[in-house]
């Protein structure tokens, strides 16, 4: 094992104890909260492009399940099924953050999302991931046990073992657990039930707001006040949170008025906006100009991010690759290895690697050729070992994943240019390898947190990794069409007298039809030429639906980045910033067709790097340029609650002496932590509840919003956006309440 001493360790569980552990209900709980955290997650890299940790939910709620089961007669659960249950449901998550970060920017370029690619690439991105880190767990976590931390897998164990405990104290302790679990689900209902009345039955205002007139013309203000939100910022702490809104107030309170100071005397368009600066509201100013800017900030900085990672990156690779040698090999003709040191076979991992990478060569929707095989598995190799390295220095949260991702693309992009393959096919390459890798590396930071888990409780690795892989699956094919239909929820078909009348193009070059989806088919159920219009010409890039006649009717404005948010009969929809996919397809446009405005991409740049030269990280600040501030603004929001409940208990006399690292552990332990997963996970699921019922319930939500702005003050009128932040401070003090800390008596 390259010669690294393992720290002496003695696992919770000993190696010779026969407990259950890999049982048909722990995987299958597993994989079912895998499938819902994972939607959640889902949902939340669409709007916001962040996701948290899922797995200290997923072990409290599995603990939890069981034991109420086991009062009604069932077996109570071992710690190591618990174990097997947040290693299954913990890959949604990372499967999830690798395709809202990637995939979304195929709608950008002007290709439709379809389903077999999607699934494709989730199921070998994931298993990829996976496969490619099993041979490093006796380097990483058993040679480099107290020297790399994996501070999320180190907390859920101590969960696990916390819960393990109090079955042998005094009877009834085992409510402790129980209540643990009963905040996050008080957590999920009020999450659940606050958005739906908020969305769905327009009960106040969703997103209050302010523009500014003289002297500030253009800038504003607003919050979309959702418990998912709210929950994240505090979650992800102050600092990080303060840096995302910070950036917020800069595109909102600076940049944009900037824009519209000094071009709002312009008497023609500035490229690349098509209107006059004069007519923009600060919304299309942000379209047109501060989303370039925004892309450039958040390209530099995943750069830095991974430029700082560097020495890291070749400390990893020099110690890890003795990974894939005979430390990852089981001895022969000795004795049998120990239970809690068994993996899966090394020719069972190089086996599933070949055929994955055989199959992403054979997979047509990939549009994949040799070249792009040997560089998904040259970077999914080099980027998945340093992502389980990064995951036990710094934690997942802090692991560079898009800037992984972003040099991923970049370099494949720089190899398709010299080789000559541009135009629309290769966008389509380049973008599958840089999504499968960047499954891949997300999923193997993942796993390396569950491996560490298990580690620290005595688990079989084995198992493990086949809990894992089944997760991955069963995530992987259902996050794919989830996507595909928020996405379709929120398409608005726009007739195009409204954004290029009298376009039109030649009927008989376009072979492929389709017909309106969701509420818009009531009005029309024709079926239409589609023509993917790739120039500026005319009208707007995009994909259009077209008459036998050759003339254009609808232009599809995608749910996912699309600009248009209000149907033709008045219904508002709620579009997707996907802000980090956004950036992918930038890179891919400007390398490859050179289609980019590079004065603000590199305005973007100069931001970041001014940051990083004031010791500012660059990438949550560019992050929040590139978002709208009413998303950022809530997750500042939590992220001060956050400050003030930490704060609180850092006073306490039990935490006088404690390090700053033990502080931090308990705020994450904390049922504030707990009860911000409950808001997260049940405003995230009602939210998909809420999109994917849109084409059904059109009618019904026509209705309500006539009556709610007819006659509810909260929704609509001079006080609504005030009214609107009194439901919203009921969330706000109750997070609070059950984060503080009492003082011990």
């Amino acid at each position: 094992m390259n010669g690294v001493p393992a720290l002496s360790h003695r696992p919770f569980v000993p190696d010779n104890a026969t407990l259950d552990e890999f049982t048909p209900r722990a995987v299958v709980m597993g994989a079912l909260l895998g499938m819902l955290f994972g939607a959640s997650s889902l949902y939340l890299v669409l709007k916001v492009g962040l996701t948290v940790s899922a797995s200290i939910p997923v072990a409290v709620i599995a603990i939890a399940l069981f034991r109420l089961a086991s009062q009604a007669g069932v077996r109570d659960s071992t710690i190591l099924e618990n174990n097997i249950v947040q290693t299954a449901g913990s890959a949604g998550e990372s499967i999830a953050f690798g395709l809202g970060v990637t995939m979304p920017a195929i709608l950008i370029l002007g290709f439709d999302l379809e389903i077999a690619r999607v699934t494709l690439v989730a199921v070998l991105g994931a298993l990829l991931g996976i496969l490619m880190m099993i041979p490093l767990r006796r380097t990483l976590i058993v040679a480099r046990h107290g020297q790399l931390k994996y501070p999320e897998g180190t907390a859920c164990a101590e969960v696990l073992k916390a819960a393990e405990s109090s079955k042998s104290a005094r009877p009834g302790s085992g409510a402790a657990d129980s209540g643990r679990a009963g905040v996050i689900f008080l957590g999920f209902a009020i999450g659940l039930v606050y958005k739906t009345v908020n969305i769905a039955l327009k009960g106040w205002k969703d997103v209050p707001e302010k523009v500014f007139g003289e002297p500030l013309k253009g800038g504003s203000v607003g919050a979309e006040i959702s418990p998912e939100l709210l929950g994240v910022g505090y979650i992800i702490g102050p600092r990080i949170a303060s840096i995302m809104c910070a950036g917020g107030v800069l595109a909102y309170l600076l940049l944009i008025p900037l824009i519209k100071f000094f071009g709002d005397a312009l008497s023609v368009p500035l490229a690349p906006g098509a209107k006059l600066i004069h007519d923009m509201s600060p919304n299309q100013i942000r379209g047109a100009y501060v989303l370039y800017i925004g892309a450039g900030a958040v390209a530099a900085g995943g750069a830095v991010s991974l430029a700082k990672a560097l020495p890291t990156i070749w400390r990893s690779l020099r110690g890890s690759l003795g990974g894939y040698g005979a430390g990852a090999v089981d001895k022969k003709g000795g004795a049998a290895a120990a239970r809690t040191d068994r993996d899966i076979p090394m020719k069972w991992v190089l086996v599933g690697c070949l055929a994955i990478i055989i199959a992403i060569m054979l997979s047509a929707p990939l549009h994949m050729n040799l070249l792009g095989a040997l560089l998904i598995l040259v970077f999914g190799f080099l980027f998945s070992t340093v992502s389980s390295q990064l995951t036990g220095e710094i934690g997942s949260s802090s692991n560079p994943i898009s800037g992984m991702t972003v040099a991923t693309l970049l370099l494949t992009c720089l190899i398709f240019l010299l080789v000559g393959w541009t135009g629309g096919p290769y966008y389509v390459t380049a973008l599958s390898v840089g999504a499968i890798v960047c499954i891949a590396s997300s999923n193997a930071g993942a796993t390396s947190q569950d491996l560490k888990t298990g580690f620290l409780i005595g688990a079989t690795p084995r198992l493990q990794q086949i809990a894992i892989l089944v997760g991955a699956l069963a995530s992987a094919l259902v996050l794919g069409p989830i996507l595909l239909k928020l996405n379709d929820a929120a398409t608005v078909y726009v007739p195009i007298a409204q954004v290029a009348p009298g376009l039109r193009t030649d009927p008989k070059a376009l072979a492929e039809t389709a017909a309106l989806q969701g509420s818009q088919a009531l009005q029309d159920g024709g079926t239409y030429r589609v023509w993917h219009k790739t120039d500026l010409l005319g009208g707007p890039a995009g994909k259009y639906l077209v008459d036998d006649a050759g003339r254009a009717v609808y232009l599809v404005d995608p749910g996912i980045n699309g600009s248009h948010t209000t149907r033709p009969d008045g219904t508002v929809v709620r579009k997707y910033d996907a802000p980090k996919a956004v950036l992918m397809s930038y890179i891919i446009k400007g390398i490859l067709d050179q289609q980019l405005p590079w004065a603000l991409v590199i305005f973007g740049v100069i931001i970041a790097l001014v940051l990083e030269m004031a010791s500012v990280p660059s990438l949550p600040f560019a992050v929040g340029v590139y978002l709208p501030l009413s998303s950022s603004a809530p997750i500042f929001v939590g992220g001060m609650v956050r400050w003030v409940v930490d704060r609180r208990r850092n006073k306490l006399a039990a935490y006088a002496n404690a390090s700053e690292e033990e502080r931090t552990a308990a705020g994450d332990r904390s049922a504030g932590v707990l009860l911000a997963s409950g808001y997260i996970a049940g405003g995230a699921l009602a939210g998909i509840l809420i999109a994917f019922s849109a084409g059904v319930l059109g009618d019904f939500d026509k209705a309500v919003t006539a009556w709610s702005a007819a006659h509810n003050p909260f929704f609509e009128g001079r006080a609504a956006d005030l009214l609107s932040l009194l439901p919203y401070a009921a969330l706000i003090v109750l997070l609070y309440w059950m984060g503080r800390e009492k003082p011990a008596r």
